[in-house]
């Protein structure tokens, strides 16, 4: 038989991001490490006192250990948004371990409801090794996917609708986002924030980066920071098109007015620094320019606190695939 106790502590220890020592000295050592081992490993099984225990300290159901996934997930391909060395081993460990309890819930839940569609992956077949590439790559992705030059109501919906799978998951500070592969599915994977004003953009530009982790080939050549900065030159283009960025921003700036950054925001549902980003992409302001307004932006601290809301009436309900399929089950 499947060690099914097992199997679901060690999953439940590690979305907790805590070691074997961690879960020991939480339960004030009423159990070993070396005990909780030998429960991992099913050579042991829990009273039910233990079993309670480990329920609180690990924050789920008691029935939690007991319930094997109809469908096992395995994560592949996986990429960060933000480098690697952001998060601790341990911590990369409960964000793989969220996300894959997660996508087993969203697949199982697909096939009880026989959803059942054909994905339309974006790919783009040139290899990318600057920004100009990154920015055609943007502008055939709004060919394919006939966006037009109007702003996107909807970045995730957008992918759902396309076939990838996102989903949010509580996680650390310095995780955004990653991408996955789940057995030839394109999965996306966004921190979840009760914020709903700034957090909002930030997931716009995340899945973006993330889809550009998925559909573009890099050059060898590149490092991990210059691919990163090109997946953020794609999200970039694609949320703000070229010919709409040159119209808005004009040529040869020296200054934004902070009003003028806010209507950006509320009509593209883009950052201030992503706007910053886009006019240094385009030429419109160069790199001197483009590191002073950073700068500005941060002494200002309207890092903690940017003004301006994306007005997309779509974007203020938390209407995704998942929760619409949730919604159907509950029928």
């Amino acid at each position: 038989m499947d060690n099914v106790f097992g199997n679901r502590l060690v999953s439940a220890r590690k979305m907790a991001g805590m070691s074997l020592q961690d879960l020991a000295d939480r339960l004030k050592n009423v159990v070993t490490k070396q005990s909780l081992n030998k429960y991992e490993q099913g050579k042991m099984k829990p009273d039910s006192e233990l079993l309670i225990a480990l329920s609180n300290v690990l924050s789920v159901p008691v029935d939690y250990f007991f319930s094997s996934p109809g469908i096992k997930v395995d994560l592949t391909n996986i990429s960060y948004r933000k480098f690697v060395s952001k998060i601790s081993k341990t911590e990369q460990a409960s964000v793989v371990e969220k996300a894959k309890e997660a996508f087993e819930r969203y697949l199982e839940l697909e096939a009880v409801l026989n959803f059942d569609e054909n994905p339309e992956y974006f790919t783009y077949d040139k290899v990318i090794q600057n920004s100009d590439d990154a920015e055609e790559a943007a502008k055939e992705l709004r060919k394919k996917w006939k966006l037009g030059y109007d702003p996107i109501p909807d970045v995730v919906e957008m992918l759902e609708d396309k076939g990838y799978k996102v989903i949010e998951i509580d996680a650390p500070d310095g995780f955004d986002g990653m991408k996955a592969d789940i057995d030839g599915v394109k999965a996306i994977v966004l921190k979840q924030n009760k914020s709903c004003n700034d957090d909002v953009v930030r997931k716009r530009f995340t899945a973006l980066h993330e889809l550009a982790h998925h559909a573009l080939e890099f050059s060898k050549k590149l490092s991990e920071r210059e691919e990163e900065n090109l997946c953020h030159a794609f999200a970039c283009a694609v949320l703000y098109p070229e010919d709409m960025a040159r119209k808005e921003l004009h040529k040869d700036r020296f200054h934004f007015y902070q009003n003028e950054l806010v209507l950006i925001k509320e009509r593209w549902g883009i950052s201030f620094p992503a706007v910053f980003n886009r006019a240094k992409q385009l030429g419109i302001i160069n790199d001197y320019v483009y590191k002073r307004f950073n700068i500005g932006y941060r002494e200002r601290k309207l890092h903690l606190n940017e003004p301006g809301r994306f007005l997309s009436s779509s974007l203020q309900r938390k209407t995704n695939l998942l929760f619409s399929l949730l919604t159907r089950a509950n029928e």
